[in-house]
């Protein structure tokens, strides 16, 4: 009996350390609102958005000012405060972009059958840092470590894309120590300019069938706060088993996971 009693008590704190403030899941829905409009917005817009009367949502607007969670342009619209910019950069700065991206690539993985790739920006160029392989395992030289051609890889391109021009010069003078690198830096010529500018425009590249034979690969850009390319993934299939097209699903998929991680990471388009 002490035992079952112990235990009811027990659940009974465990309930009321998890009860919640009413007035500040209101305030939630305020800066959620706010949040997702992108935008500062007027008392009457901020309160519609966030679903109450502006009468009560403006106690809680005034208070949030009052923290600096939120601020109030000239124009009487509310905006994001000097706090908010602060806990911003704090969860920024706590952020690994290669660990918060595994969820994404695993799922990947799972729902386009596909294996999945990531690569960093190395001293030796592109690199893959992780490698997600489908359940049914592709006969392929990719390996974690693997440096990619920034000229006839998909991981590459799209890093050569968003990269500095002089950052891209640079490593494009090594590119014959890479996967499928070129031999002489000179070969690389107007198209290929056009072809990062189409990377650049669609945010993202397709390889068929090349570098690996049999192997068609789409690959995607992750970004930061500060608008940098932070990774790239690349989902990898063999050749006509799925639609490898920039529009097409398995693209479509793909640029969603990026542009989730992104988001994630600060960046704004």
């Amino acid at each position: 009996m002490t035992e079952a009693l112990n235990t009811s008590s027990s659940a009974g704190g465990d309930a009321k350390q998890q009860r919640g403030i009413q007035s500040l899941d209101s305030t939630g829905e305020l800066l959620s609102a706010l949040v997702s409009a992108g935008k500062p917005l007027l008392l009457r817009d901020l309160a519609a958005a966030a679903g109450m009367p502006p009468a009560k949502a403006f106690p809680h607007l005034v208070s949030l000012q009052k923290i600096g969670l939120l601020s109030r342009d000239a124009s009487g619209c509310f905006e994001a405060g000097p706090l908010a910019f602060e806990l911003g950069l704090i969860g920024l700065q706590r952020l690994s972009p290669t660990r918060e991206a595994e969820p994404e690539i695993v799922d990947l993985a799972v729902t386009t059958g596909m294996s999945v790739a990531m690569a960093v920006l190395g001293p030796l160029g592109p690199t893959v840092v992780r490698l997600e392989e489908s359940a049914r395992p592709l006969h392929v030289s990719l390996r974690v470590g693997t440096v990619m051609s920034l000229v006839n890889t998909a991981i590459g391109r799209v890093f050569g894309a968003f990269i500095a021009d002089d950052v891209r010069q640079g490593l494009l003078l090594q590119d014959s120590l890479r996967l499928a690198g070129v031999e002489r830096a000179d070969v690389v010529d107007a198209a290929y300019d056009e072809r990062l500018a189409v990377i650049r425009e669609q945010g993202i590249d397709t390889a068929l069938n090349k570098p690996i034979p049999g192997i068609n690969t789409l690959a995607a850009p992750v970004f930061d706060h500060t608008g940098s390319i932070v990774v790239v993934i690349a989902v990898m299939g063999t050749a006509g088993s799925f639609d490898s097209d920039t529009h097409g699903g398995a693209a479509r998929t793909l640029i969603a996971a990026t542009q989730r991680l992104s988001r994630r990471f600060g960046f704004v388009v």
